[in-house]
């Protein structure tokens, strides 16, 4: 029953997805049902783009070096949004507040709907790039994770769509697709697998692009921002790596190995080398395949699907890119006819950003891993198809 899953066919996936999308919408309009831009529980609307707004007012107003300052930051926040607000923190790298800049000048009530509309706009076009077909409007719209995004306030649009774009530019037009990975140096953990896959697969014009964009981008954050933004940066990373150590952020909220070990009770030590050795078998897996290099999209589809089996921080809303190797081997199942067991890993790859969280948090399973290996190993099988 689960290996073909012939059950799930077209009708019940429009269905399913059509009721998914309608709670999800519900959702996101019950969080505006607050008084804006609090929610009805109190916190800013958007949670996480409360961090980016009050660091881009900083950078606006010429005191980027204080967005990595836990005081100064969490004051900016409390000022804006009351007295009880929680800090939301801002670890992420200079190039990314650069990015973030012109926000600052907007109040939150258009900055807010500019970011996602923006990054939205972005990701919706590649992503349809992939599947142009009418039918795939609906699973688009409907995929959880671009909901968790919408109501975290999320950098996950962006980070996927220059992961997509990339895909669709590497096979013709090596260097755009270099700078496309060369701005994910806003969300550097993202791309830890992409320069080992290019390496395999010698696109060396993409590296050099994507190598030579990123020390731009840094070099331009630095004489924008001033280099003691960097210095600010640095200095708060520390509190980053135990922030992932003692669940600061919370295990539950994670979809990596190193935050799964930790939720079931593992120390650090153990989840770091569980982490380790699970991306050292992964890399062991995926490399020796790109070597064959075939194809743009596939290479692509397949480092996104190990991206967070390898990297150890990574959050419920960075599954979005997942749509890449979902697209991708649901395009191949399509054309070529389904293998055993496809169906409901894709089921389960396109329901996992909707159920990791509350999954981790109450029964305290830790179920993202697991999904996420198994997606690995059907877009991997459709990757060897297409290279005999």
């Amino acid at each position: 029953m689960l290996r073909d899953a012939t059950w799930m066919n077209a009708g019940r996936a429009r269905a399913w997805c059509s009721m998914l999308l309608a709670g999800q919408v519900a959702m996101a309009g019950y969080l505006l049902s607050g008084d804006f831009p609090l929610d009805p529980a109190g916190r800013p609307v958007g949670t996480d783009f409360a961090s980016f707004w009050t660091a881009a007012r900083f950078a606006f107003e010429g005191h980027a070096a204080e967005a990595w300052s836990q005081a100064a930051h969490h004051a900016a926040q409390r000022t804006a949004f009351g007295p009880d607000t929680e800090w939301y923190a801002f670890f992420y790298p200079p190039p990314f507040l650069l990015l973030l800049l012109p926000l600052g000048l907007l109040p939150y009530a258009l900055a807010l709907p500019a970011w996602l509309g923006l990054s939205f706009a972005g990701w919706w076009r590649v992503t349809r790039a992939l599947l142009p077909e009418g039918w795939a409007v609906l699973p688009i719209l409907a995929f959880p994770a671009v909901w968790v995004t919408v109501t975290h306030g999320q950098n996950a649009f962006l980070t996927a769509a220059l992961f997509t774009a990339a895909a669709l530019l590497l096979e013709r037009r090596a260097v755009p697709a270099g700078l496309c990975i060369a701005g994910l140096a806003i969300k550097p953990h993202l791309a830890i697998v992409v320069p080992l896959a290019w390496v395999a697969a010698g696109r060396w014009r993409a590296i050099a692009a994507a190598a030579a964009g990123a020390v731009g981008f840094a070099a331009v954050s630095a004489l924008a921002l001033g280099w003691d933004a960097w210095e600010a940066f640095l200095a708060l990373s520390r509190m980053a790596r135990a922030t992932l150590e003692d669940g600061l952020v919370g295990h539950e909220k994670m979809a990596s190995v190193f935050a799964a070990v930790r939720l079931l009770g593992g120390g650090a030590a153990l989840a770091w080398g569980v982490q380790g050795v699970v991306a050292l078998g992964v890399l062991a897996v995926l490399l020796p395949r790109l070597r064959r290099r075939p194809g743009g999209i596939a290479e692509m589809a397949t480092t996104a699907a190990a991206t967070p089996l390898v990297s150890p921080f990574l959050l419920d809303y960075d599954l979005l890119l997942l749509g890449l190797p979902l697209a991708f081997v649901l395009r191949a199942a399509l054309r070529e006819g389904w293998l055993p067991w496809e169906r409901i890993v894709l089921l389960a790859g396109f329901v996992l950003p909707f159920v990791a969280r509350p999954l981790a948090t109450w029964p305290g399973v830790p179920v993202a891993p697991l999904v996420c290996a198994a997606l690995l190993w059907v877009a991997v099988r459709r990757l060897d198809q297409r290279s005999r």
